[in-house]
């Protein structure tokens, strides 16, 4: 039986999601609704991608019987009041990054989850592209020896990105941009607590940083280096550095590529009937496909993107503002 996915929020994500969901066996994957607080907006978005239902608010979606998960695609501060209506009407999430505000909304997420018993995940895509497992077997081969440094850094010229300039949106680089920093050191380090974290960085006039640079020092004399930028486009890539070689991931947040001591391993997107909004988009599938197999296998949480993970980043995110100066009302 195919999994059938609602859709909250008719945003530029959700369209990415829903395009790259049809790339995708319909015997799998089915987009049966979709919500936003406009319903001219929703309907728009049926038309084009050919959803049966469309609604004017999210307590509608939550309530169709038909809907088995919902994407949570809106802004970051309604993560946390959305999916948990969701959840409360027995509903499985699959909630954009990062998962909420803070880490003590994503504590009271999961914590609600597990009391509904049902699957929950924070949408950290990276995660599910092959090219991940790749990486992560050629470090355990011992191909580059003992991982030492790990540098990232990932940042656009995005001053007219209202959400990303905006405090009341949620927005800055460390929510926005930095949570796929933070998220490939951990891969990298299993998933390790940072003994020490020292970060810098600028705020804009209305609170929110324009920039960050972060080291995050791991035991046995292992370092992350991390950047995040609104202001200027960085190289947007991750290097992983070892005794005996390095790792070179382009689009390291959504790659198809990754560059071995042993040469280039490639990993091809597939087509997809419309545009995308973002790089790479058509990967969106892999994050799809995961919670589909977590749910059958009757999984409350992904192995590939844990709540403990979860937690984690959401503690190193409340560190990074803290130490550059960003407050949230939600804090």
């Amino acid at each position: 039986m195919a999994t059938r996915w609602g859709i909250a929020s008719a945003g530029k994500i959700s369209h990415d999601f829903t395009t790259a969901l049809a790339t995708l066996s319909d015997k799998e994957h089915q987009v049966v609704a979709i919500a936003a607080r406009d319903l001219v907006r929703a309907k728009n978005f049926a038309k084009l991608h050919k959803i049966r239902k469309s609604y004017a608010s999210y307590e509608e979606l939550a309530k169709d019987p038909d809907v088995d998960i919902v994407y949570i695609g809106m802004l970051n501060p309604q993560h946390l009041e959305v999916s948990k209506l969701m959840l409360n009407n027995g509903k499985h999430v699959l909630c954009e990054k990062p998962m909420t505000m803070n880490l003590k909304q994503t504590t009271e997420l999961i914590n609600f989850a597990k009391k509904k018993g049902l699957f929950l995940m924070e949408a950290i895509w990276s995660r599910c592209f092959p090219v991940y497992e790749t990486i992560k077997d050629e470090i355990k081969s011992g191909a580059i020896g003992e991982v030492k440094q790990v540098i990232v850094s990932f940042g656009f010229a995005m001053e007219d990105v209202e959400r990303l300039n905006n405090k009341e949106q949620g927005g800055g680089t460390i929510l926005d941009l930095g949570v796929y920093t933070l998220q490939l050191v951990q891969f990298i380090y299993d998933g390790e607590k940072p003994i020490s974290v020292k970060a810098g960085g600028f705020l804009n006039d209305d609170g929110v940083d324009t920039s960050m640079s972060a080291t995050l020092l791991y035991k046995n004399n292992r370092t992350a280096t991390i950047m995040t930028h609104s202001l200027v486009t960085l190289p947007n890539e991750a290097v992983i550095i070892g005794t005996k070689g390095i790792i070179k991931i382009p689009n390291f947040w959504s790659p198809t590529t990754v560059e071995l001591p042993s040469g280039k391993f490639d990993c091809p997107l597939p087509k997809a009937p419309h545009q995308f909004n973002f790089v790479n988009s058509a990967g969106l599938r892999y994050e799809a496909m995961e919670a589909r197999e977590c749910i059958k296998a009757g999984l409350k949480e992904s192995k590939k993107v844990s709540h403990a993970e979860s937690l984690l980043i959401a503690e190193l995110e409340d560190e990074l503002r803290r130490q550059i100066g960003v407050v949230y009302a939600q804090d």
